[in-house]
């Protein structure tokens, strides 16, 4: 008797041992800013990221199998995320979603390409990130050019005359100002004042002063929003009131934080949609979800393009796709995907298909308006 229950024993543990084998998780990495000056993004990209994650494990995971988010905090610094990108590598991972920041995502692209791991960028527009040939390298953002193009036609539709090109040296600013710069000149709007800052600073009156004397109707800042909030806060204080403009990288709500109601009033931006401005039945689940899971609603468009990502992934584990190469080539031939921000599709270069950048405004009250009939083509 006592033998018979030791191999009843033993097969049992051997079953569990096989369906657990059969079972094993599949590990996605998410590479974020968690801390840092753009953490608020990283950590909405961990929650939504985090929250998907839920929903797949709770419907039985991936073909039976359950998910693992593998997550590191890249700082929003090259340096780190390449240490974040080879521990993603070394954990076995089977993708990798991130990250925030041009230079950042660009420190960890040779690491994930000769460990043959799919990347999805989700908030580094760099035109040169896709241009260099690397097949499992995707994003769901769009890229600089592209929203040079739009930039330009807000600029031209808003009838300014003498443009000045602001950028803080990173690679998303620099070829942001570099793309509207050339399609400014196509369009014939002369750009008077083209030059950097150097980011982190707390005063820049000194630039500000530079730009004055240009004398532009426009200022088109092309960096980010913790700048762009001490550059209007500034400007104001300068008792300047010339209007002042900028791309996604400011789509995010400290910057009024950072420039105060009255001084932010009136600056206008592109951008992909923000989250409350998604129509998608994906969208519109989702954010139903979030709310009650965080008692919030995630405020920046770049989380959700990190759950983007995360949707892309899901689909081509779900197709059959473990296989690295076969993945990049499912995701390439993949079109129409019903994602958060609502349908995705990469072309050959792994950039995302389609154009949605919107024109915001801020108003008195500190809020990001969407302006109506303002698509930017």
């Amino acid at each position: 008797m006592f033998k018979f229950a030791r191999v009843l024993a033993m097969a049992m543990f051997c079953v569990a041992v096989c369906g657990q084998a059969w079972a094993a998780d599949i590990k996605i990495g998410l590479m974020c800013p968690l801390t840092g000056k753009w953490a608020s993004e990283g950590l909405e990209m961990k929650n939504i990221v985090s929250l998907l994650v839920d929903e797949t494990n709770a419907r039985g995971g991936i073909n039976g199998n359950k998910v693992q988010l593998v997550i590191e905090d890249d700082a929003g610094d090259p340096r780190t995320a390449a240490l974040a990108a080879q521990k993603l590598a070394s954990a076995g991972v089977v993708a990798a979603i991130g990250t925030y920041g041009s230079a950042v995502t660009e420190a960890s692209q040779n690491i994930f390409d000769e460990s043959e791991i799919v990347q999805i960028g989700t908030g580094s527009t760099s035109v040169r990130l896709t241009e260099k040939g690397m097949p499992l390298f995707f994003r769901t953002c769009p890229r600089d050019d592209a929203q040079g193009k739009s930039a330009a036609n807000a600029i031209a539709r808003g009838n300014f005359k003498k443009i000045a090109l602001l950028h803080d040296n990173s690679s998303y600013a620099k070829g942001l100002a570099d793309q509207t710069g050339q399609a400014l000149e196509k369009a014939g709007i002369p750009v008077i004042f083209f030059d950097a800052l150097t980011p982190g600073e707390r005063d820049y009156t000194a630039i500000l002063t530079k730009l004055k004397a240009a004398d532009p109707d426009l200022v088109f800042y092309t960096g980010y929003y913790p700048e762009t909030g001490m550059l209007l806060r500034q400007k104001k204080e300068m008792a300047w009131p010339v209007p002042m403009m900028g791309g996604d990288a400011s789509n995010h709500q400290d910057l009024v934080k950072t420039a105060g109601k009255d001084a932010a009033a009136g600056y206008f931006f592109i951008s992909p949609p923000l989250p409350q401005d998604l129509d998608s039945a994906e969208a519109a689940h989702f954010l139903e979800s979030y709310k009650k899971a965080y008692s919030s609603t995630p405020v920046s468009i770049w989380g959700i393009m990190a759950g983007d990502a995360y949707k892309a992934i899901e689909a081509a584990l779900a197709a059959g796709q473990t296989d690295s190469q076969k993945m990049g080539a499912w995701l390439k031939g993949m079109k129409d995907l019903p994602v958060l921000s609502g349908s995705l599709g990469f072309d050959a270069k792994g950039d995302r298909v389609g154009e949605f950048y919107r024109v915001y405004k801020v108003n008195k009250d500190g809020v990001f308006e969407l302006q109506p009939a303002q698509v930017a083509q």
